[in-house]
């Protein structure tokens, strides 16, 4: 043992060692490994070889922050140029707290991408129409009213007032609200039925058993050959209907396992009070009936949640996606009429007083894989909202000149809208694509169409960084700290922008964190929950209450700074 401590370690160990204690030591999220820029960052160290020296403090904090700022900005502005054909979106997420606290964080997305721009401290005029309404000025002035198609906000900017200033003074920029937060919204009045809150607690029960105990939760990945049975996800009813998911998947699985000798022989399980109430909930055909109509409920919802989740340009899929989702009900409870309008009742007051806009519909109107789809049957019912947009867009007799035949020969699948190449396009490429390079025979048209179904249908996706926000926009800081922070958190917010449009794959879910939340409600133990929740950690389809954003000041102090200004 003692000469196994004290033999020399080779280069590898202390490297590693070096990099541990780093981490450790500056209290680096551990995740940060994982990270795309870590690993280019060990390589580009390799390659200097020896003698190279690490940037100091103040290199850092001058010479490498406008350097890569500037390298950021270059890149906004080259896809700045884009916006005069396919438009833009403007973002509004805001953030409150139990402080009265209010911060407005304003992005930019195009189909190319979606950048960061700035965060405001708006705490002491939250509720002033007249200040939130020069400030969205501000905004739009600083991309150009004629490049703004919409502006997405959250729930948690509750200013009627400011929707209105917006629509009466920019005539062509619609106000929608966010599609996630609207999806959420569903999953949690799902999450409020009280046969589906009665089995999220049993299997929450189950969940906690296994995972408070370090013999249980190796017995179970042994059964489960190393799978987990909870997932976490970006919202807390994002995770209970995922996790349900994952434990109906492994339901034979832990059947066996709470059936097996290992289990049941073992006097360490036996002893524990829990256990007769696991086997019973496990043993249970009541409860996987519900876990399994809970999953077939949700899944509509999660699915999409998930296409109108992380950037993409999906304004054209959102009216069929709620149509289908909404079918999907109907057809799953064709034979209990009670149930069937329980949901339905919730989706349809979240889709019509939460999300529903007529950009929507002219979206959908102008989605060839719609229009051309003998299937739907909502074409009719769409048409006017549709050509409410199409006055809002082209205000005047002389733009409208000719709008007519053009909206002909796009629906009736003339001239190149109807060639062969153009029919087989329509699985393959965007619908913004779609009309760029079929759309010519109708110009007018073809210009509002690319705007239209250009946009997003969400805000962002990533972690909230409202400990970053709290130093930026506190009045103890000096402006120098103050403009450094900002930059800081410019390039932060923007670099961590980039790689998500980069990773975006099939195969991972968007919806879904990678580490389980050993603090959540699914594994922790304790009857008070640990204030570190998936709320905390994202912000794309949250109300904003940041009441239990307490996670930094927990592990690193109230008092501690970050980027150690």
């Amino acid at each position: 043992m003692t000469s196994s401590i004290c033999s020399p370690r080779t280069d590898q160990e202390n490297a590693e060692r070096s990099i541990a204690i780093f981490f450790f030591e500056n209290k680096v999220d551990l995740s940060v490994a994982r990270s795309s820029s870590y690993h280019q960052m060990i390589d580009a160290v390799k390659k200097c070889g020896n003698g190279f020296v690490g940037p100091s403090a103040e290199s850092l904090k001058t010479t490498w922050l406008e350097k890569i700022k500037s390298e950021v900005s270059l890149h906004s502005k080259d896809i700045e140029r884009e916006w005069a054909i396919s438009g833009c979106t403007i973002i509004a997420e805001t953030w409150t707290d139990n402080k009265s606290r209010a911060v407005i964080n304003f992005f930019v997305s195009s189909p190319s991408r979606t950048f960061f721009h700035k965060s405001v401290d708006a705490s002491s005029y939250y509720k002033n129409t007249k200040y939130l309404s020069d400030l969205f000025d501000s905004v739009i002035q600083d991309f150009g009213p004629e490049n703004v198609v919409q502006i997405i906000t959250d729930n948690a900017l509750n200013c009627p007032g400011l929707p209105n200033h917006i629509l009466q003074n920019y005539g062509s920029i619609f106000v929608t609200p966010c599609a996630s937060q609207c999806m959420n919204g569903i999953l949690e009045d799902f999450c409020k039925v009280d046969w589906i809150n009665r089995c999220v607690l049993q299997a929450q029960v189950v969940s906690r058993y296994i995972y408070n105990n370090s013999s249980m939760l190796d017995l179970m990945k042994k059964f489960t050959g190393g799978q987990e049975i909870i997932r976490s996800g970006v919202t807390k009813s994002v995770s209970n209907f995922l996790s349900l998911q994952s434990m109906l998947k492994q339901k034979s699985r832990l059947k066996h396992m709470f059936n097996s000798p290992e289990f049941s022989t073992d006097p360490v399980f036996a002893c524990k009070s829990q256990t007769a109430n696991c086997v019973s909930i496990i043993d249970d055909n009541e409860f996987w009936r519900g876990v399994e109509e809970s999953v077939a409920v949700s899944e509509p919802f999660l699915k999409v949640m998930r296409e109108v989740y992380g950037g993409k340009a999906s304004v054209g899929f959102i009216y069929e996606l709620m149509t289908r989702a909404k079918e999907s009900i109907r057809t799953y409870y064709i034979m209990d009429e009670i149930k069937c309008k329980t949901f339905l009742d919730i989706v349809d007051k979240k889709w019509q007083n939460n999300l529903h806009s007529p950009l929507h519909s002219a979206a959908a109107f102008l989605n060839p894989s719609i229009q051309y789809n003998p299937e739907i049957k909502f074409l009719g019912s769409i048409k006017e909202e549709f050509y409410r947009v199409l006055e809002k867009l082209l205000p005047t007799p002389e733009s409208r000149r000719d709008i007519t035949n053009q909206i002909v020969l796009f629906s009736s699948g003339s001239g190149m809208f109807g060639c062969n190449i153009a029919k087989e396009a329509i699985d393959t490429v965007s619908p913004g694509i779609w009309w760029e390079q079929f759309g010519d025979g109708a110009p007018m048209l073809q210009r509002v169409a690319i705007r239209i179904l250009s946009q997003v249908c969400s805000t962002s996706t990533f972690q909230r960084q409202w400990s970053n926000f709290q130093q930026i926009h506190s009045e103890k800081r000096n402006k120098i700290d103050k403009e450094t922070l900002n930059d800081l958190l410019y390039i932060n917010y923007n670099l961590k922008l980039e790689k998500s449009s980069k990773s975006n794959s099939s195969e991972v879910d968007p919806l879904q964190v990678d580490d389980i939340d050993m603090t959540s409600e699914w594994a922790e133990e304790a009857e008070n929950p640990s204030p570190v929740q998936w709320l905390d950690r994202f912000g794309s389809v949250l109300d904003g209450d940041l009441n239990t954003r307490q996670f930094n000041a927990a592990i690193f102090g109230a008092n501690d700074s970050i980027f150690n200004l």
